[in-house]
């Protein structure tokens, strides 16, 4: 009999093969399992339900074709016939998580139906049972508060610029970079449903956001800050909370349906006692919106992230931690341990005391580019985890942006269903599955990338760590002897190991991925050689054009591919000026020129910022510098160059780089890369 999901599995099968080869399907009576035999050129696929399935056809892929459908993957697969094997699977947890609010905002903020259906399909391949999706909230807002009496005008400018909407979500900011335009919301809830139908015949249950008790300023309440950023909050005891709670839980599930799987966050980086002294009030909170949800939905299971226990540790004691928890019915809770690999938080709060939760990788802050992360501290937190006396239900991926660091990902999915194999043979095998191909300079590029870039300490990514000089905003303090010890932490590992790498990358066969990694690995070497030669100022400028040469060789690495997916949206004049604001303001000052916290948040390494902004910067800050070289000049030489710089990003959000992405092969531009500073780097 064939099963009810398989329409599902087979177009998932026709868009990543091409459909060429036979697929016949079956259903199994135990969920989470799969089996799976090739024979005759056919394969047949037995399994509990649509996602196992898709995970069984994606163990087949790698395991008997060599082949591994990563997110640069080129599709469809050029198969071929499908050799004899079979394999067997039984998933190790219950979940797989994924995404994270941010992720909506640094990465698929101006995506449209093709981008989503192919991650639709890397998610299927790689088991996701519960996507976290915003898209189309906004529609439900709207809705929700228009029935309070809210006129579109005012809706809209509260809601702020498309780019923003996550933030605006958690109740970090509102009214922002706007307003939001006039067509924005129908073409976006159009989109959402498309992704919701398809991700439901998956089998997956998508989790949708809910009410945190932030409110237009109108509305009446208290003021609390994010990063200087000023919005309103409604007390829990004031009849208004379940007015909002439940009345956007039923205009959500009125446009989308739901799966009973909401994410609420309202403290997630403004601890309560910003809002209120009371010890009582986070446990209040809790309550009110559990209470505004189940009002709504008599099944609703908040997913709670960990992220403020972890990043404002000092407020969230466990008391006070076990305080809010105690306010949600453990049965209506799941709470995910937002950064596992670095700083998991189930062991300070034992399990969260047997509540349902969830480990997750988290790795990428903002969308940086440069291809660092710990394989090993990921591998041995997930183990330490599901040994635990409390384990977790699932396993999950919550970066702040998607389509980096591949290896760090895929790591996690795969031991979501094996602890084998060990995680050097691991390695060896994706970098073979990846590129499709076993080539001895394969090896030698993973084993080299596997004991460096990929080796770092967890910690040395944190967001607020030191990346490189290139995108470090200039100030005439980095004349200071402090900024020698940045650059030493940021190389922790050995030059000649990287350089390695890059070698043996050039010397790979081509594929896009590896076009890719040797993009990035030339980059992150590039990154280095700049930050050495501070202070050298002769020299210095030269590395930032070669390093704009090599990134624009790859269209997902260029500026204009971000902003001409922005500009998809516009819709009309009104449109296109808040789009490109919001695309470029994000990447460069994130909020305005004169509030700095978030300066370069989201450096990336694409071209177009590189050439047009980073260095534009350090051509100010090198054009001023003879005068903070003075007796008694540096005060005023930095008055000078920060409203050169206030200047710039301005100009740059307006009108964009002075040049635009370049053209080019990259294994030409990385062969000169290495050729200019391979022996400096290798000298570091």
């Amino acid at each position: 009999m064939t099963p009810p999901w398989a329409p599902a599995v087979n177009g998932l099968w026709s868009r990543v093969t091409g459909g060429s080869e036979p697929l016949r399907l079956a259903a199994l009576a135990e969920p989470r399992t799969f089996e799976v035999r090739a024979r005759g050129g056919g394969l047949e696929v037995a399994a509990g339900d649509a996602l196992s399935a898709c995970v069984g056809i994606h163990r087949y892929l790698r395991e008997a074709c060599g082949v591994r459908v990563t997110w640069d993957t080129q599709l469809p697969l050029a198969l071929g016939h499908l050799p004899d094997a079979s394999f067997t699977g039984r998933a190790r947890v219950r979940e797989f998580y994924y995404l994270n609010f941010c992720t909506f905002s640094y990465s698929t903020a101006y995506w449209g139906w093709d981008e989503w259906q192919r991650e639709i399909d890397w998610m299927a391949l790689h088991g996701v049972t519960m996507p976290l999706n915003l898209v189309g909230h906004e529609a439900a807002l709207a809705l929700a508060y228009g029935r309070l009496g809210m006129t579109d005008e005012r809706i809209r400018g509260f809601l702020g610029g498309p780019g923003y909407l996550p933030f605006l979500y958690l109740g970090c900011l509102d009214s922002f970079a706007g307003p939001l335009p006039d067509h924005w919301i129908p073409q976006r809830l159009a989109l959402a449903r498309r992704i919701l139908a398809r991700q439901r015949s998956f089998g997956m249950r998508p989790v949708l956001p809910a009410f945190t008790g932030h409110v237009p300023a109108s509305f009446g309440g208290r003021t609390r800050y994010w990063q200087g950023m000023p919005t309103t909050v409604v007390d829990p005891g004031d009849p208004l909370f379940g007015r909002f709670s439940t009345g956007i839980a039923r205009a959500q599930a009125e446009l989308f349906g739901t799966d009973h799987l909401y994410a609420a966050d309202p403290f997630i980086e403004m601890p309560p006692d910003e809002v209120d002294g009371d010890t009582g009030y986070p446990t209040a909170v809790a309550s009110a919106i559990i209470d505004g949800l189940r009002a709504a939905d008599p099944d609703a299971t908040w997913v709670l992230q960990s992220w403020p226990f972890s990043y404002q540790s000092g407020y969230w004691t466990r008391e006070r931690v076990s305080a809010f928890l105690d306010g949600i019915p453990a049965d209506r809770l799941l709470i995910l341990d937002l950064w596992g690999e670095a700083d998991p938080q189930w062991p300070r709060f034992d399990g969260f005391g047997g509540r349902p939760w969830v480990w997750n990788g988290l790795l990428n802050f903002g969308g940086r580019a440069e291809p660092v992360a710990d394989l090993r501290s990921a591998d041995r937190n997930i183990e330490a985890a599901l040994g635990s006396d409390r384990p977790p239900v699932g396993l999950g991926l919550t970066m702040e942006a998607i389509h980096t660091t591949p290896a760090f990902y895929e790591l996690i999915a795969d031991r979501a269903w094996s602890a084998e194999p060990p995680l050097e043979d691991w390695v060896r095998e994706f970098g073979r599955q990846r590129y499709g191909s076993t080539a001895p300079a394969v090896d030698e590029a993973w084993q080299a990338l596997r004991v460096s870039v990929l080796d770092g300490d967890a910690k040395a990514i944190f967001p607020e760590r030191f990346i490189s000089l290139a995108v470090t905003r200039p100030h005439y303090g980095l004349l200071d002897s402090s900024v020698g010890d940045d650059v030493r932490q940021a190389l922790f590992y050995r030059p000649i190991d990287l350089l390695t790498a890059c070698r043996a990358l050039l010397a790979a066969p081509p594929s896009p991925a590896a076009g890719d990694d040797l993009a990035l690995a030339c980059a992150a070497l590039l990154l280095r050689v700049i930050d050495h030669r501070f202070g050298r100022w002769d020299a210095f400028l030269a590395p930032f054009d070669d390093l704009d040469d090599l990134v624009g060789t790859r269209p997902t690495l260029r500026l204009s591919t971000w902003v001409d997916a922005a500009r998809r949206w516009a819709g009309d004049e009104e449109g296109e000026w808040v789009l490109e604001d919001n695309s470029r303001r994000m990447l460069t000052v994130w909020n305005t020129a004169e509030n700095e916290r978030l300066h370069d948040y989201s450096a990336r390494l694409w071209s177009g910022l590189v050439r047009g902004y980073y260095k534009r910067r350090w051509e100010l800050f090198v054009r001023h510098l003879p005068q903070a070289l003075e007796p008694g000049g540096r005060e005023a030489a930095q008055s000078t160059l920060d409203a050169s710089l206030h200047e710039l990003a301005a100009d740059f959000i307006a009108h964009g780089p002075a040049a635009d992405a370049h053209d080019g092969d990259v294994r030409t531009v990385a062969a000169r890369v290495l050729d200019r500073y391979g022996d400096e780097f290798s000298a570091l």
